[in-house]
């Protein structure tokens, strides 16, 4: 385990995220997980780095946080320290807010606060300020790719990490109308069981992962030219 480990992680975190189990066990399942996260970590650090190289304070925006495992993880290996530092996520779901700020407080992660909040609502919201140094999405499904682009955009931000996958909107129409095309078409055995469904949904918006020409495009639209773009290996995220 001591090789999936960062130096200094907290144990008891991994252990309240159910990464590690009670007794400190790691199984695939998790081990893989936590994997994909380091691998973030390890792309955003020099970020943070950047930042505060250029002034005292940061601000970072988890959109679309879930568990926030991400969120967690960053603020316990590289911001737990930095007192200039701040971690919001963003969540809709009312009850993954409340764990996670029932969490941050248990393991005393003063400097994280969690907002339930629409794109819209969050960057008019008043529990964020006004400019958000860093923005992360973290496998961001359906059009929430989208929305982190239009609130990094909103509240300036220096640096966007995405993680796309939005193969689920596609899939769920397939899935919505696939009783109306069994015998008129032999291509309508390919969505029949929910795997094929779920696979193809994904080849059929696999252009539309490319984060880069959709910022592209945003940025165009509103007269913004500078950006940088890097890719990430898309296997272990």
């Amino acid at each position: 385990m001591a090789e999936v480990l960062r130096p200094g992680q907290s144990i008891e975190l991994l252990k309240e995220l159910h990464i590690l189990t009670r007794d400190g066990k790691l199984n695939q399942d998790s081990r893989r997980k936590l994997k994909q996260v380091h691998h973030l970590c390890h792309f955003i650090e020099p970020l943070l780095d950047e930042v505060l190289g250029r002034q005292d304070t940061l601000t970072l925006a988890d959109h679309g946080a879930g568990k926030s495992y991400l969120g967690f993880i960053l603020y316990d290996l590289f911001l737990k320290d930095r007192a200039s530092a701040h971690i919001y996520g963003i969540e809709t779901r009312d009850e993954l807010v409340k764990k996670s700020r029932d969490l941050a407080a248990r393991l005393g992660f003063a400097r994280m606060s969690f907002l339930s909040a629409t794109v819209a609502e969050s960057i008019i919201a008043d529990a964020l300020p006004p400019r958000i140094d860093i923005v992360t999405a973290l496998h961001a499904c359906n059009t929430a790719t989208d929305d982190a682009i239009r609130f990094a955009l909103a509240k300036q931000a220096r640096h966007i990490v995405l993680v796309p996958c939005c193969q689920a909107e596609v899939a769920a129409v397939l899935r919505k109308r696939k009783n109306e095309s069994f015998g008129k078409t032999p291509l309508s055995e390919i969505w029949r069981h929910p795997i094929h469904t779920r696979e193809f949904g994904s080849q059929l918006t696999a252009p539309r992962k490319n984060a880069r020409e959709r910022l592209q495009q945003i940025l165009q639209e509103l007269n913004l030219q500078e950006l940088e773009a890097r890719f990430l290996d898309p296997q272990p995220s």
